[in-house]
């Protein structure tokens, strides 16, 4: 049963993955340079995105952020918001950020890093904002004026974006899941955070994350594993950093505060995505996705998806260093079997929505593999001459959660 709009929640902390120690050969991992990256953003040493950029930077792909705005005068964004993308029907307050949370995504996704900001980790993607209305938004006047969820999803599906990153969750609504269809029969490929409240309420699908045809975000720490309140469920696709990632405080744009969540998760599984495609800007939504599952680090079996960490940690330097990668069919669903569909090749067996994790399942560094809190060992950048391995362990946080009550 759908909750009310007034549920509707932001998922902007509460997340996590971690410390990637990576010990590789042939492609050594490659430390940034002082002036490179925010010294908070850990993820990009971890993800070796230097290297990555050497193959891609996300440059022709542009990322429809639907959230609470996008301000493109933080230094990091100058030049990188399309104001002029966004579709007459939705451009009302698109670059007027209400909260700070959608220039955060925007800035993990696409930021220069220029003036001490955030760098994307696809510095050359471009964004589309989209401003929907959230619990964030008070003023009633705005509210008025703001569309729905439903609507900005429809207008990143009208947009020229291949992306739609959706860091917002809540209850089902028939409006958003029509329009969740509508964006995918345009070919865009979506992405969204799973939602914080695993640590304390784990028994409900979160939307946008849960509908047929998004990828569900869970988000795990510096250790590879995921934090106790990242939801999960057979919703969960891919698991990306999403703890200790910083976020702008306030409307005021004048510092960061380190956070949490898989709002974070999600951005940077977006970028990711737009590494991917603008290296290889034939392939389908369907192949992008498709690789990324493919080389997700996990310790467990293929067909036999977490469901914490779905198919595993995003790994997209794997699918960059490989030129003569197979993305397989580009019209088949890698996600079928999870979607209802049928898939012309294997798929791993959805997790029953009304079997929640129980509270007290192993967590602790080397504890569980697979089924429980992922725990165990996971090669995290292994692939053709590179032999990479990240110690997947455990870790436990208090939960941490923002309310976006919806008009």
């Amino acid at each position: 049963m759908a909750r009310a709009a007034s549920r509707r929640r932001v998922v902007t902390a509460g997340a996590a993955l971690g410390a990637w120690v990576v010990a590789a050969s042939g492609l050594a991992p490659h430390a940034l340079a002082d002036d490179a990256v925010s010294p908070n953003q850990w993820y990009l040493a971890a993800m070796q995105a230097p290297e990555m950029w050497k193959v891609s930077t996300g440059k022709g792909i542009k990322v429809a952020v639907v959230d609470t705005g996008v301000n493109p005068d933080t230094p990091s964004l100058k030049g990188q918001v399309l104001t002029q993308d966004v579709p007459q029907s939705a451009a009302y307050g698109a670059t007027k950020d209400y909260q700070g949370h959608g220039t955060t995504m925007a800035e993990l996704i696409a930021g220069t890093g220029k003036g001490g900001g955030l760098k994307g980790l696809a510095p050359d993607a471009k964004i589309i904002p989209l401003r929907i209305s959230l619990g964030s938004l008070k003023d009633p006047a705005e509210k008025k004026l703001t569309q729905s969820s439903a609507a900005g999803i429809r207008a990143a599906a009208d947009s020229d974006a291949k992306i739609v990153n959706l860091s917002y969750s809540g209850g089902s609504e028939p409006a958003e899941a029509d329009a969740v269809k509508y964006a995918l029969s345009k070919g865009k490929l979506l992405f969204a955070g799973t939602g914080n409240e695993g640590a304390t309420n784990d028994f409900y699908r979160d939307y946008p994350a849960a509908y047929p045809g998004v990828v569900g975000v869970s988000a795990a720490d510096e250790k590879g594993t995921v934090t106790h309140f990242s939801q999960s469920g057979d919703y969960v696709d891919l698991a990306s950093p999403g703890l200790n990632v910083p976020v702008w405080c306030d409307t005021s744009f004048q510092k960061y505060c380190d956070s949490r969540g898989t709002s974070q998760a999600s951005a940077i599984a977006s970028a990711s995505a737009a590494l991917i495609w603008s290296a290889h800007p034939s392939w389908t939504a369907d192949q992008v996705l498709r690789t990324m599952i493919d080389t997700a680090g996990r310790s467990w079996d293929k067909n036999t998806p977490s469901k914490y960490l779905g198919y595993g940690l995003i790994r997209p330097r794997l699918v960059l260093e490989k030129a003569d990668i197979n993305p397989g069919p580009a019209d088949v669903d890698p996600l079928a079997k999870e979607n209802g569909g049928s898939s012309a090749a294997p798929a791993a067996p959805a997790v029953p929505s009304s079997s929640p994790p129980a509270k007290g399942e192993a967590v602790a560094k080397g504890e569980g593999t697979g089924g429980t809190k992922d725990g165990g060992s996971t090669p995290w950048i292994v692939g053709g001459v590179l032999a990479g391995l990240v110690l997947i362990g455990g870790g436990v946080f208090a939960v941490f959660r923002t309310r976006r009550r919806g008009a």
